[in-house]
């Protein structure tokens, strides 16, 4: 080859210094906004558990009975008597219980702020976990909706004025759910935002 098909290229002044820009290196601005997000994802967990254990709790210990003319004749309302609320205490206990084993990664992704792969898990699992949640909250909603209004056409009477106690519980139990279900939203929202490249 001739020296006229060489092109001399002479070295940037930055790169003499060892000033150069590396590619890849993450900003710190960066770092501190994906910690920060991960710092609030752990605190809306901890305010998911304490929700969901607070409607399981409310909805397991609700029980009232009414006595009627003797001791042996008495009316009595508890969770167990329906299905749908053995379904929900069941569902929120699960679903506290995930939050419980979902703690270590989100600590992990305080400690890690860049790693993809338990950001991603979480966003799966707290996505399916949200469904699950989301279900066994509006199953009791329309249950506590009927003990409170009843349906004349099906013949249901209202039962709140009678078991005023069972309901309260009762209705604190499903408004402390869809609590839950909103701060779950909120995690899977959050869970977006971090693993955003940009």
């Amino acid at each position: 080859m001739s020296d006229s098909a060489t092109v001399d290229v002479p070295e940037s002044s930055s790169a003499a210094k060892g000033k150069a820009p590396l590619i890849g290196v993450p900003r710190r601005e960066k770092a501190g906004y994906k910690k920060g997000i991960a710092i609030f994802d752990f605190i809306l967990r901890i305010g998911a558990l304490v929700c969901t254990l607070a409607a399981a709790t409310a909805m397991g210990t609700s029980d009232e009975t009414l006595p009627l003319f003797t001791q042996f004749f008495q009316f009595q309302a508890s969770y167990d008597d329906l299905p749908t609320f053995q379904y929900f205490v069941i569902a929120m206990a699960l679903v506290g219980s995930y939050l419980v084993l979902s703690l270590p990664l989100s600590i992990v992704t305080i400690v890690r702020p860049h790693a993809v792969g338990p950001r991603l898990l979480l966003l799966i699992l707290d996505t399916v976990t949200l469904t699950f949640a989301t279900a066994a909250a509006a199953a009791a909603a329309a249950i506590v909706y009927l003990a409170h209004n009843g349906n004349q056409n099906t013949n249901w009477f209202a039962i709140c004025q009678q078991f005023g106690d069972f309901c309260q519980k009762v209705s604190g139990a499903v408004v402390a759910s869809f609590i839950a279900v909103v701060l779950f939203v909120m995690l899977v929202v959050l869970s977006g935002f971090a693993l955003r490249k940009h």
